[in-house]
């Protein structure tokens, strides 16, 4: 039995994934055309059981562009053993969930300069245009 593991708090039993496979192009010479190696696997995030209401529509605002039918899928064609392929694609959905069920990032609070740097900001500006008056302002050879 084949389970896919998210985190400490979160398996998805195989139950819940859906398999497909296929001929990939690629390497694998004359095996390219004979055996099956190419992985699609699919979670019905819509329909998961093992997902509460929360983490489910985390999960759906998260992937709504990429969900397909509410199906969340993962292609792996790498490699010439479909072994390896539903390997990587464990891994990939794998990571996907974890990304998907990270909280959203902190809005940014909004801040004003404090004086101090306002200040040194002015003089600096102040020193920089000195310096181009000073070049500008060149006494002439008939002073």
């Amino acid at each position: 039995m084949q389970y896919l593991v998210v985190n400490e708090l979160l398996t998805i039993p195989s139950g819940d994934l859906r398999w497909r496979f296929s001929r990939s192009s690629g390497p694998g010479g004359q095996g390219v055309n004979t055996t099956d190696s190419r992985v699609e696997l699919l979670l019905d995030v819509a329909n998961c059981s093992c997902l509460g209401p929360f983490r489910r529509a985390r999960l759906l605002e998260h992937f709504q562009p990429r969900l397909v039918e509410g199906c969340l899928r993962v292609v792996v064609a790498e490699e010439r053993s479909q072994w390896q392929n539903r390997q990587k694609a464990l891994q990939r959905m794998g990571e996907l969930l974890r990304e998907g069920l990270q909280p959203p990032p902190r809005s940014r609070k909004a801040t004003r300069p404090r004086r101090g740097a306002v200040k040194r900001r002015l003089d600096t500006k102040k020193k920089r245009g000195d310096l181009k008056r000073q070049r500008r302002s060149r006494p002439s050879l008939d002073d």
